[in-house]
């Protein structure tokens, strides 16, 4: 059992008028990029995701907390298990300010005093029932799903589905496919990954890859393959930190799990979360859910269609306040 594994999570406040003046000022004169509202609303849910990891995941080693510079209200900064960190504190320079995840992750393995394992997290993203570190780390290799895909979309300014074709586009450029399936092939074709698999097995005649599935969950990545691909993919990685706002340049931290991926460098696993896409799905589902934890890990997806914002966010705070009524450590 690894017990040094890290908890990295980003977030930020929409609301604070220097943030939003900054972002104003670099904003002007942009044209393009993602923009929306769901990006930056908060749903004031945070301080149950400390305390679900709390719960669920006490081995955890340390949290690194990283912010703009603001911190929520409820935060206890002087907790031994959290580390805060400002973008300064580990984004370079010439790539501040950001207002894009993109370059707050792909820069994550620069974080002062974090472990070689660690699990990355949105702040939408929870663990839903106990949880073991041999679920996301076992011999210090992370638990993937080798799984391919396709990349389907029906809009064209859709940025997300961009960055995954860019993403692929990298692994194309340095692995071969089939020279990955001979090296590992138990990893792609294997049962844990149950009817799934099939989809492998329908794609092996395509010699390149067309994509691979991401699931919308908490991800665990080593900072020593973050740096390699720094190395070997500088110019993408920096082209993409260098971007204020997403682009359809951009790659994104999908692409570390890619390369452990393409090596072999991982332990096959059936993922066990769900992510729920809020005003596209039923949100009773979200809420039974959390009362239940049917799935150990959940996100909870902001988008555009959300038509009645504030009593569906009312709704879930009050469930995780049934599953989670106890401050935690975390908390003033």
């Amino acid at each position: 059992m690894n017990e040094n594994i890290d908890f990295v999570v980003p977030w930020v406040d929409g609301n604070d008028d220097k943030w939003i003046e900054e972002r104003k000022k670099n904003k002007e004169g942009f044209d393009g990029g993602d923009d929306n509202e769901c990006r930056f609303r908060d749903w004031g849910l945070l301080k149950y995701w400390f305390r679900s990891i709390e719960r669920n995941a006490p081995w955890m080693r340390k949290v690194h907390f990283i912010t703009y510079g603001h911190l929520p209200s409820f935060l206890n900064p002087n907790c031994p298990k959290l580390h805060i960190v400002k973008h300064k504190d580990y984004i370079p320079h010439q790539y501040l300010p950001t207002f894009s995840a993109n370059p707050i992750e792909l820069n994550m393995h620069r974080i002062e005093d974090l472990s070689e394992c660690f699990v990355y997290f949105n702040d939408d993203m929870f663990l839903n029932s106990q949880m073991n570190p041999s679920e996301f780390f076992i011999n210090d290799k992370p638990c993937y799903e080798a799984l391919e895909a396709l990349i389907q979309t029906d809009d064209i300014d859709e940025i997300y589905f961009h960055i995954l074709l860019n993403n692929i586009s990298v692994i194309n450029k340095n692995y071969y496919k089939y020279t990955v399936l001979k090296n590992n092939f138990t990893k792609w074709i294997n049962l844990k990954y149950g009817k799934d698999v099939l989809r492998n097995i329908c794609l092996l005649p395509w010699k390149k890859y067309q994509n691979i599935v991401n699931r919308h969950l908490p991800v665990p990545l080593l900072k020593s393959t973050m740096q390699e691909v720094w190395e070997i993919e500088y110019v993408n990685l920096d082209r993409t930190s260098s971007n204020k706002f997403r682009a359809i340049t951009d790659v994104n931290q999908y692409l570390f799990r890619y390369w452990d991926i393409m090596r072999g460098n991982f332990v096959p696993r059936k993922c066990r979360g769900k992510a729920y896409h809020i005003g596209m799905e039923e949100t009773g589902d979200v809420i039974n859910d959390i009362l239940n934890g049917k799935n150990n890990m959940i996100c909870i997806n902001d988008t555009p269609n959300i038509k009645d914002f504030e009593r569906i966010r009312d709704e879930i705070a009050n469930a995780f306040l049934t599953r989670y009524p106890d401050k935690c450590q975390y908390e003033l």
